[in-house]
């Protein structure tokens, strides 16, 4: 019985988006690696703190300017009010938009704590969301399909040898308080966009995204300047510092540049996200290309930098992380597509190579309905130079 050709469910551009978060997570974790341990400012550190308010603006502005220049801002719902139309974001964008500003701050203040390893505090950040992917396609019954699975056992068996590795098991209480954070955006913004918007289509896709960071980015900014304004203490003292210094030509430019490259790593993780495929299989890919992002701009400033000699652990990690992506890629099909091919050729609707020796041949091969065939090669066209000759 013939086969039937179908379209593909899902797109294979949700590749595209992890490649894209991969491209932009190198030069993000390697600017405020290397910034906070002083590799760029000439041995002296800057705070993260101080870092945030212009990396905050620079990643609102690179986004406004991002939807604008595209023209995204149709996408956005308007509301009949008083006789105006006035855009007005979803319930469910509002509240994934205030997740995605507390993942951005604490994604980078994971930088600044003294006295704790920054790699054990990123490898419990990219844990606790993996933990919590089955659990939100359970709550909202969205099948999950054994690569999924399989991609998130890998992925987190990356994680864990990579915490093996981790030589400083430390913790500090901020830095804990900081991490329950991360874990609570993601708690936000996750389900919000399971709920609503994990489904076929581009339009809806981008008018979530644009609602979503219609929020984000104005909340992105206000956190750190309230902070500034009504906190006390060493860390408010520091976002003070970094808000009256947007443009200190000693570390401004730095912090411009990593938030430049957290609103490009930021769109493509959003919309990485937002595939339609399942958590259990968008998480794992998020945090594979996360972690093997991490491990390259370790080994960049080692070359370019001088900064210190990342562990065997972490090259293990990275090999792992690479079974974990060829799971969850289209490789795990594989074994269809050699069961379907000896299909094919063993009920002769498939030929590898077909040999056509005449003209008669060639006729009949193009007017005939014949087996498909991979390889044709036609001989009749040599035949008649040698007859001429």
């Amino acid at each position: 019985m013939p086969t039937v050709a179908t379209k593909r469910q899902y797109s294979l551009a949700i590749w595209l988006f992890a490649l894209g978060y991969f491209v932009s997570y190198v030069p993000y974790s390697g600017l405020s690696k290397a910034v906070t341990s002083g590799l760029l400012t000439s041995g002296r550190p800057v705070s993260v703190a101080s870092i945030i308010p212009v990396a905050s603006v620079s990643t609102a502005v690179t986004v406004v300017l991002f939807i604008t220049v595209l023209g995204w801002w149709r996408y956005v719902s308007k509301r009949h009010v008083m006789g105006l139309n006035i855009a007005l974001p979803k319930q469910q964008a509002f509240i994934s938009g205030t997740g995605f500003a507390i993942i951005i701050i604490t994604t980078t203040l994971a930088y600044s704590f003294s006295g704790v390893s920054i790699i054990l505090a990123l490898v419990l950040m990219r844990a606790g969301v993996l933990s919590m992917s089955p659990f939100i396609d359970w709550v909202y019954h969205r099948r999950v399909r054994w690569f999924s699975w399989a991609g998130l056992i890998i992925s987190l068996v990356a994680v864990l040898i990579s915490f093996a590795g981790t030589k400083d098991y430390r913790l500090t209480l901020a830095a804990l308080l900081n991490l329950g954070a991360y874990l609570f955006g993601h708690a936000l913004r996750i389900p919000s966009m399971t709920k609503v918007a994990k489904i076929p289509g581009k339009e809806l896709a981008r008018s979530y995204f644009v609602e979503e960071q219609s929020i984000a980015m104005p909340v992105l900014v206000l956190i750190p300047a309230i902070l500034a304004v009504l906190a006390s203490g060493s860390l408010a003292a520091q976002f003070r510092f970094g808000f009256a210094h947007l443009f200190d030509s000693s570390f401004a430019p730095f912090g411009w540049a990593i938030g430049f490259f957290y609103a490009a790593l930021g769109i493509f993780l959003s919309f990485l996200y937002l595939d339609c495929r399942e958590n259990t299989f968008c998480m794992p890919l998020f945090a594979c290309s996360s972690l093997l992002s991490g491990i390259v701009a370790s080994y960049l400033l080692m070359w370019f930098a001088h900064g210190p000699i990342p562990n065997s652990a972490q090259l293990v990690a990275a090999l792992v992380i690479i079974a974990a992506l060829i799971v969850l890629s289209p490789l795990h099909h594989l074994p269809l597509y050699i069961r379907q091919l000896r299909e094919a050729l063993s009920e002769e609707r498939l030929k590898l190579v077909r040999l056509i020796s005449t003209s008669t041949e060639a006729t009949q091969s193009i007017s005939a309905p014949q087996a498909e065939c991979l390889i044709t090669i036609n001989f009749a066209p040599i035949r008649e130079i040698l007859r001429k000759h």
